[in-house]
C-alpha cells in the first residue's frame, strides 16, 4: 500500500484537473494517494475527497486526507495523516474503527516510538532531501531514517525532495515506501514519471 505515496498538490498542475492528474498518478503505478488541500472550507473539502476517492476505489488504492479526521469519515475516505501541530493520534483513534488509517509524522526515533504506541498505522518521516514544497522542513539523514525504521514494527514511509534521480541513496534504509509531491505532480507526463518511480522501487 505504502510503496509509492503520492501526496496532492494542485499548485503543480498548470490547469489540469486534480481528478485528471490524481487519474493519472494512479495509471502510473501509485499505491496510495493523500489528499493535501490548505484555505478551503469543510464542505469543498469534503466534496473533492468524495471525488478523489471514486477515482482511487477505481484503481484498488486507499485515499489519505491530511491533517483533518472528520473530512476523511464524512467523505468515505480511507484515512488521515497528521502532523505533530495536529489532532493527537490517540484522539482520532477514538473517534474512529480500527479499519480507518492513521498517519502520523515523526522526526525522531522517541517520535516514531510514541506515534505507534498512541496506534499510529504508519509514520511519514522526512525531510530526506531539500524539499522544493516544503523549504523549511527539518532535513533527516538517512542514518535517521534507518534508526527510526529500525525503532518500530510499524511500517515507515520516506518524505521530502525524493526522485527518480536520488530515491537509490536511501536504499538501505529500510522503508516500506516513498511520498512524493513535486517528482509525480510536478512534472510534465505524470503517468510516466510515476512509472518511473515505481521502477526504481
Amino acid at each position: 500500500m505504502l510503496r509509492l505515496y503520492a501526496i496532492t498538490d494542485r499548485t503543480h498542475l498548470d490547469g489540469m484537473s486534480l481528478e485528471t492528474a490524481v487519474e493519472k498518478a494512479l495509471q502510473g503505478g501509485v499505491t496510495c494517494v493523500q489528499l493535501r488541500e490548505k484555505n478551503i472550507s469543510f464542505p469543498e473539502y469534503v466534496s473533492t475527497a468524495k471525488t478523489i476517492k471514486e477515482v482511487c476505489s477505481k484503481y484498488g488504492v486507499p485515499l489519505i486526507v491530511n491533517d483533518d479526521y472528520r473530512v476523511a469519515i464524512a467523505s468515505g475516505a480511507d484515512g488521515v495523516h497528521v502532523g505533530a501541530e495536529d489532532m493527537a493520534v490517540t484522539d482520532i483513534r477514538s473517534h474512529v474503527g480500527d479499519n480507518f488509517i492513521i498517519g502520523a509524522t515523526a522526526k525522531t526515533v522517541e517520535q516514531a516510538q510514541k506515534a505507534q504506541a498512541d496506534g499510529a498505522d504508519y509514520l511519514g518521516v522526512g525531510a530526506v532531501f531539500p524539499s522544493p514544497t516544503k523549504q523549511n522542513a527539518i532535513r533527516i539523514t538517512p542514518k535517521i531514517l534507518r534508526e527510526i525504521c529500525q525503532s518500530v514494527e510499524i511500517p515507515v514511509v520516506a518524505i521530502g525532495g525524493i526522485n527518480a534521480e536520488n530515491v537509490h541513496l536511501i536504499k538501505d534504509c529500510r522503508q516500506a515506501g516513498i511520498a512524493v509531491i513535486s517528482a509525480i505532480f510536478g512534472q510534465h507526463d505524470i503517468i510516466k514519471s510515476a512509472e518511473r518511480l515505481r521502477a526504481k522501487l
